[in-house]
């Protein structure tokens, strides 16, 4: 299992500090990817975090799939490689 997690059904608006906040009780960040639109250049609305620990990742699934941010709620897998 990956120590990196999936976060979708982002708001544009949401910024990687929000991220850091938001899932900072599952344990330490070690990278937030917020991808940005090329042609638009905002976010487009997902991000990937990667944990220290692959039980960080787990945790921040369980605690935070469905927890709302910035007015939408957080969807929350393991990333695929």
């Amino acid at each position: 299992m990956s120590k990196k997690v999936f976060v979708g059904n982002l708001d544009y608006a949401t910024t990687e500090r929000d991220l850091a906040t938001a899932l900072a009780d599952a344990g330490e960040i070690t990278e937030i990817f917020l991808p940005i639109d090329r042609v638009s250049g905002r976010p487009r609305g997902f991000a990937f975090v990667e944990f220290s620990a692959q039980e960080e990742a787990e945790s921040a699934i369980e605690k935070f799939d469905g927890e709302e941010v910035n007015g939408r709620p957080l969807r929350i897998n393991i990333a695929e490689d």
